[in-house]
């Protein structure tokens, strides 16, 4: 009797130290996961969109008309690599790319339609928000960008611009490592000083103005590392 009390004694001696190890190891584990999961520093989005028409005025032009080139509406494509200062604040580097055509509107001048292309490079600074009533893996976000557009045509046709932008979407976390997200932006482009385009053979216009204004909605998968 003695021998299987002291047996059951030693028995509850090794369960409570093997409780006590865990309560002080369980803290550690569970702190160790909560920087795990903030490690995330990284974000990479390839997209696909469509682009609004953007259009220049030519200048000079007879007062009263409005004569432009328009850079016709088409799909874009490109891609965002983000870092992120905090869960919900990403800085972005993003490119994209619009292959388009371009032709004149307003004027009495023969032109034709020319293909042109457009690469858009922007810094996109973006912050989420948890909204009471949604999923917690939809975080909708607003977004500020900033950077420079190239506009190109044939050799003689190239312009490179300032540009900015301004808009918002939803991201949607599907797991820890991805993910999709959905933005539309508005972004303008100053074109001053003046840039030239050629319009068909022997035709050659300056555009200009201040701010042409151009849409683009895009979607694409999150990848998070």
């Amino acid at each position: 009797m003695l021998c299987a009390a002291m047996q059951r004694a030693k028995r509850l001696r090794r369960i409570g130290s093997l409780g006590m190890a865990a309560l002080l190891i369980l803290p550690t584990l569970a702190a160790q996961q909560l920087g795990e999961a903030k490690s995330l520093r990284f974000d990479l989005t390839p997209q696909v969109g469509y682009r609004t028409a953007i259009s220049f005025p030519i200048d000079p032009h007879v007062s009263g008309t409005n004569p432009r080139v328009v850079l016709d509406a088409s799909p874009s494509y490109g891609f965002a690599f983000g870092f992120r200062l905090h869960e919900d604040d990403v800085i972005e580097f993003r490119w994209a790319r619009q292959d388009s055509h371009s032709h004149l509107e307003g004027t009495d001048l023969t032109s034709i339609r020319q293909h042109m292309t457009l690469n858009q490079f922007h810094g996109d600074f973006s912050h989420e928000y948890v909204v009471e009533d949604w999923k917690a893996w939809a975080r909708p976000f607003v977004m500020l960008s900033v950077g420079a557009t190239h506009i190109a045509g044939t050799a003689s046709t190239s312009f490179t611009r300032f540009s900015f932008g301004a808009g918002g979407g939803v991201r949607f976390y599907m797991s820890r490592h991805w993910g999709f997200k959905i933005q539309a932006e508005w972004l303008p482009v100053f074109v001053d000083p003046h840039g030239t385009v050629l319009c068909g053979i022997g035709c050659v216009v300056h555009v200009g103005g201040t701010a042409s204004s151009q849409g683009e909605a895009t979607v694409g998968p999150l990848f998070r590392f």
